[in-house]
């Protein structure tokens, strides 16, 4: 088989090109990647058959040689790049200096390439900027890499670790069972765990079947400022919460003023959540102290709705069951009329326009109370 007929039918792209970059030859390898055939392509400028992204197919008179070179041709509105070798020869006929051109289409390696280039530049400027630290392991748990900002926060260097057993340097912990379902192929997560005196969130990622021997990727967060937000907005809410407590018992404080007697006065606005509580405060407080009376002092409340009003009653009526005597007191004339358009009945209910003539009212009774019965009487 001839020299020109192994080159027609060469794996690779094969053009040859005169002095002027003419091309003498195109191979069938060349048709199938161009979509020209050798007729079409033949005594044409080669610039003007593969037209160039950027530079010119002449400067490859200067570079022949092993070593390649990637061209990015225009093909239409695709770009294809080709790895090609070039090589000088004498014309067969008038030993006038000419050019081959062996080359084989690369589009997919320098896409993938220009891809992992970014992703790499991606990573690069995460694990830099960003408190986080990116490692991972092989089967057994050794550390292959480890980077990021958050070692450097720690005082750490990169891949300082590289080489040690991740169960031994974060068993205590408590995250080796973890760590081995991922490693077998479980993805697991960690939030919040302390190490190094700062809060980490972390994720780890099986990976089967790497060339590199990588089993466990890592990705671990320092959340130590969320973290520390976090306990301080607990801590306000809980103490809102207390403070909240003291307000509410301020603001509906039982005194005992006398023996067995007990005054509620109360300030301000009434709803019915707030009835409610103190219903129940009053009544736990008539309970614990044994009281014979409790006042509910309404000097401070000027408007109730109709569903707290009737909630008031039924106060007093609780702690009439409970064997005290409840005693409304300081009754504003809205809440009259409201008790009044409501229907309400007071005739059983022992009702007195100032605290003082109601404590009156619980001394006189007290007093009969203990009055001892004379024979004959």
């Amino acid at each position: 088989m001839s020299e020109s007929s192994i080159l027609q039918h060469a794996p690779l792209i094969v053009i040859e090109v005169d002095a002027g970059f003419t091309v003498v030859a195109w191979n069938r390898r060349a048709e199938l990647a161009f979509g020209t055939d050798a007729a079409a392509a033949v005594g044409r400028d080669l610039a003007e058959v593969l037209p160039l992204v950027r530079g010119s197919w002449r400067d490859l008179a200067d570079e022949t040689g092993a070593k390649p070179k990637v061209w990015e041709v225009r093909r239409g509105e695709a770009t294809l790049a080709l790895e090609v070798w070039t090589q000088a020869v004498a014309g067969e006929a008038s030993g006038e200096r000419r050019t081959v051109l062996y080359g084989h289409d690369v589009t997919a390696r320098v896409a993938a390439e220009a891809r992992a280039a970014l992703e790499s530049t991606m990573l690069t400027a995460i694990k830099d900027n960003l408190e986080v630290s990116l490692w991972s392991t092989d089967e057994r748990g050794t550390f292959l890499y480890m980077d990021g900002k958050s070692m450097r926060t720690l005082g750490m260097t990169p891949d300082q670790f590289v080489g040690h057993s991740i169960y031994e340097m974060y068993g205590a912990a408590g995250n080796n069972d973890r760590i081995a379902a991922a490693i077998a192929g479980q993805p697991e997560f960690t939030g919040g765990v302390e190490l190094h005196g700062h809060f980490f969130d972390t994720w780890y990622i099986p990976i089967a079947d790497d060339p590199n021997k990588v089993r466990l990727v890592g990705v671990t967060l320092n959340v130590t400022e969320a973290k520390r937000a976090e306990l301080e907005l607990r801590n306000k809410l809980e103490l809102i919460e207390r403070q909240q407590e003291v307000i509410r018992v301020l603001a509906t404080p039982i005194i005992e003023v006398w023996d067995g007697v007990l005054t509620m006065p109360i300030v301000g606005l009434i709803d019915t959540a707030r009835t409610a509580e103190i219903m129940d405060s009053l009544l736990q407080a008539v309970t614990q102290t044994r009281a014979r009376f409790a006042i509910l002092d309404l000097t401070g409340v000027e408007v109730v709705d109709t569903g707290t009003a009737s909630h008031l009653i039924k106060m007093i009526q609780a702690i009439r069951l409970l064997g005290a005597e409840g005693i409304l007191t300081g009754i504003h004339p809205t809440i009259a009329q409201t008790m009044v358009a409501l229907g309400i009945d007071l005739s059983r209910v022992s009702v007195h326009a100032k605290l003082r003539d109601a404590l009156k009212h619980c001394i006189r009774s007290s007093s009969k109370a203990a009055q001892p019965v004379r024979p004959g009487t």
